[in-house]
């Protein structure tokens, strides 16, 4: 349907997953994309529309390089999609400074900082759009999640502050709250059947998420169908909170 047809994006944590799906479907769509992920991650794609950048997103100069090559690539921006994201599992007491700091400087902090420096571009735009990927864990939480939920949590606010700031000149902001989605960052917990059973017995749809179901929420938000939709928290999960 061409939903996308003459936009830029960025989109991070493209190597797998969520991102690859998403930075897939948007080039489909008709966007051109820079594909971002660690350096050395697998950033090739059979799609044209879309190039790789190796670029840790936790280093001071990464959103720089990351929006100037974008910029240097396509002459524009239109959409960021935060979706690079990490994280662990420790008890409170087993959390040290340096767990907690690793997740919430990836999941929180870089991503504020690249939506920070992409948000001149957006405005300029008159079509912006920031996208982030937080969790279902935002609003609710289990053990040792205290890091992971707290960066998640702290996601979603910020998006609601992007939301009200930048809404005057068009921009858009929204958070996606995935649920169980079978990715490789949740790989290792879904490696045995009867651990993937019984989180698919949990949804009301009673499946595991697939990256595809994130990125068909991404491109809502994304393109003109979500174009008077901003600072909400859009909980794709297959109803796995509804007994919550």
């Amino acid at each position: 349907m061409n939903r996308l047809e003459g936009r830029f994006a960025i989109v991070t944590g493209a190597a797998s997953g969520i991102g690859r799906a998403s930075a897939e479907l948007f080039a489909a769509e008709g966007a051109r994309v820079l594909a971002v992920d660690r350096p050395g991650a697998d950033l090739s794609f059979e799609h044209a529309a879309i190039q790789g950048l190796g670029c840790d997103l936790a280093t001071d100069g990464a959103p720089a390089t990351i929006v100037g090559r974008a910029l240097e690539a396509f002459g524009g921006l239109d959409i960021v999609y935060n979706n690079a994201g990490v994280s662990g599992s420790k008890p409170v007491a087993d959390t040290t400074d340096e767990d907690f700091d690793r997740i919430v400087g990836v999941n929180l902090r870089a991503s504020f900082r690249l939506a920070r420096e992409a948000t001149p571009h957006l405005v300029k735009s008159g079509r912006g759009r920031l996208i982030f990927t937080a969790s279902i864990m935002a609003r609710h939480t289990d053990n040792g999640l205290v890091a992971y939920s707290a960066s998640k949590a702290g996601v979603v606010g910020m998006m609601r502050t992007f939301a009200l700031e930048l809404g005057r000149h068009g921009v858009t902001a929204n958070a996606i709250l995935p649920g169980a989605i079978a990715t490789g960052m949740t790989a290792a917990s879904f490696v045995r059947e009867d651990i993937k059973a019984v989180w698919a017995r949990k949804a009301a749809l009673k499946r595991l998420g697939q990256p595809i179901d994130i990125a068909r929420a991404a491109l809502f938000f994304a393109s003109d169908d979500g174009g008077f939709v901003t600072g909400q928290a859009l909980g794709v999960d297959g109803g796995l909170m509804l007994r919550v």
